[in-house]
């Protein structure tokens, strides 16, 4: 077009075009809709025709599915060649290899064959010959699948275009030939489902010399908005014909022959003079409706990426640094962890960091359930009658004998074995970490506390306790006040039931804090130390690398939540410029 479009168009235009191409590079699309115009229309609709005389350049061609991968096609108004980018960029100066490069990016994305993929492919061409405009080309329409493809193909087609054009930031472009019923045509069909009132869809109606002699008035109808509103309008174009390509008429003479045939038409001349037809008022009909789009959508643009960045930065607080790459670094990253993990162990088991499973929370449950059975047994002991029928030894009658008081208390207590143990299993302590270590230490300790309780009931045989001690609760359960030097008056089976209870309610009070006591001490705090030391020791490792290592769902949390935190802040570093 020699230019001549670019001349017609502001030239703040530019930078507003170039910032949206920004953003695209660096990937901010996977975070937020950016404003753009996406072409969509049935197979054979004329949209490469439409594309190609935009650009200047020849795009893929054929029978079936040509276009395989959403094209994004950049148009620069500048000095210079032509180049493609999908993840590498590569330069050359001859359009004639464009249709190779693209065909060669398809196959590279979506596999050789007949296969569509979402993945995008950016076509820039820089030229004098073109406006500034950016468009996303998206796969034809196909109705019937043809060898290779899978039956289902025209639902992915229609899945990949209906991922694009639902957006409302989304201007939808949509190619219709002008031979065929516009209003049975797939492609609007699915425009005016995402935007029923027609505000973000815009028509182009190609092929008007194909059409039905005595249909011109109905086709003029539709082009100046009479038949199916849309806010945006028609625009009607005339390309290049596959006689035409095959005859290798240029572009240039292409866009004369165009606008021959509207000024020379007897029902399509007014378009010309209403702005409606050739492709240089389409192109700059584009041109001005994207700009303006991306102006109004840049300040919500600004206040999601503001809003998207708070939230990113309070997600990786959550997940923390990852470990450095250098070894001193690592080293450095690996002792603040353990310190601070060592910390955190601590106060778990000194009951001084709340968690939402508060593992002291379980403990009182479990040691007054102990408290409680402990109660429970103290039932009177039996009669004089029943003691001296049941205990008695070899004595005659009238004889005390302190064997007697030993046997009961003893059977009684070891009663007592078997809850206590129960007790000990009950409490699950809190699994702080993977590590191996922490299961061994953990079952080492449950059996040395349960050999410590074992221990406690072995002495709890010896029958002992402190006389003042003794003769505070025998006098408090017998009513009466005996002082040491009388209480051999005791010294009868008939005082030996309350004798028993006296000693008894002893044994419960140290029996009720001995066992938390014992589970805290070697469950808890014993284990917390024996942990602590052992997290230490992996200081010694000769491969810090290797224990740093992760392969977890937090590291890919981080570095997806990273890599979010880049793209988020470099959008909001080009967009600072225009807000």
């Amino acid at each position: 077009m020699k230019g001549e479009v670019h001349h017609h168009l502001e030239e703040s235009i530019r930078p507003y075009i170039d910032l949206i191409d920004t953003l695209r590079s660096v990937g901010i699309q996977k975070d937020l809709a950016l404003p753009t115009i996406v072409v969509i229309g049935d197979q054979s609709s004329g949209k490469s025709s439409v594309l190609e005389a935009l650009s200047g350049i020849a795009l893929p061609r054929g029978s079936g599915i040509v276009t395989r991968c959403p094209l994004e096609l950049r148009l620069r108004n500048v000095t210079g060649g032509v180049s493609w980018k999908a993840e590498k960029m590569i330069e050359f100066g001859d359009p004639s290899l464009v249709e190779k490069h693209v065909e060669e990016a398809q196959n590279e994305l979506a596999g050789k064959g007949v296969k569509i993929c979402d993945d995008l492919i950016t076509l820039e061409v820089r030229s004098a010959d073109v406006c500034d405009l950016t468009l996303i080309d998206l796969p034809g329409i196909a109705r019937v699948p043809v060898q290779g493809q899978p039956q289902d193909i025209g639902n992915q087609i229609k899945r990949l275009i209906m991922k694009f054009i639902e957006k409302p930031e989304t201007i939808n472009m949509v190619v219709v030939p002008c031979n065929t019923d516009i209003a049975t045509t797939e492609a609007l069909k699915m425009a005016q489902e995402v935007d029923p009132e027609g505000v973000r869809t815009f028509a182009i109606l190609t092929k008007p010399d194909l059409i039905d002699r005595g249909t011109e008035k109905n086709i003029l109808a539709i082009v100046q908005n009479k038949v199916i509103p849309l806010r945006k309008g028609y625009v009607m174009v005339k390309c290049r014909g596959q006689q035409q390509i095959d005859e290798k008429v240029s572009l240039v003479e292409a866009t004369q022959i165009e606008r021959d045939f509207f000024q020379n038409h007897n029902f399509f001349r007014p378009l010309l003079d209403e702005n409606k037809a050739t492709i240089k008022c389409l192109a700059i009909k584009l041109t001005q409706d994207l700009v303006s789009h991306i102006k109004k959508s840049l300040p919500k643009l600004d206040e999601q990426i503001k809003k998207q960045l708070w939230e990113v930065r309070n997600e990786l607080k959550k997940c923390e640094d990852g470990p450095p790459q250098d070894l001193k670094g690592a080293k450095q990253f690996l002792i603040k962890i353990l310190t601070k993990f060592n910390d955190k162990i601590k106060s778990l088991s000194l009951g001084e960091l709340i968690i939402k499973e508060n593992l002291f929370v379980q403990l009182r449950s479990e040691f007054k359930k102990w408290n409680d059975g402990l109660n429970d047994t103290k039932m009177s002991f039996d009669s004089s009658k029943e003691l001296s029928q049941n205990y008695r030894g070899r004595e005659l009658p009238g004889f005390s004998n302190y064997r007697i008081f030993e046997m009961i208390l003893q059977d009684r207590v070891a009663k007592l074995k078997e809850p206590a143990i129960k007790s000990l299993n009950s409490i699950k302590v809190q699994k702080f970490c993977q590590f191996t270590s922490f299961d061994n230490i953990q079952s080492s300790q449950q059996a040395k506390t349960e050999q410590r309780i074992m221990d406690q009931f072995e002495m709890e045989c010896m029958i002992y306790t402190q006389d003042p001690i003794y003769l505070k609760f025998l006098n408090e359960i017998s009513g009466e006040k005996f002082s040491e030097a009388q209480l051999p008056v005791f010294d009868i089976k008939s005082k030996y039931s309350e004798m028993l209870q006296a000693y008894y309610e002893i044994v419960v009070q140290r029996m009720a804090d001995q066992l938390p006591m014992l589970i805290s001490f070697y469950m808890l705090k014993e284990t917390a130390q024996l942990l602590c030391t052992d997290m230490l020791s992996i200081l010694e490792a000769a491969n810090v690398s290797e224990l740093l290592f992760e392969d977890s769902d937090v590291s890919k949390r981080r570095k997806d939540l990273q890599s979010r935190l880049a793209r988020l802040t470099a959008g909001q570093e080009a967009l600072s410029d225009f807000i």
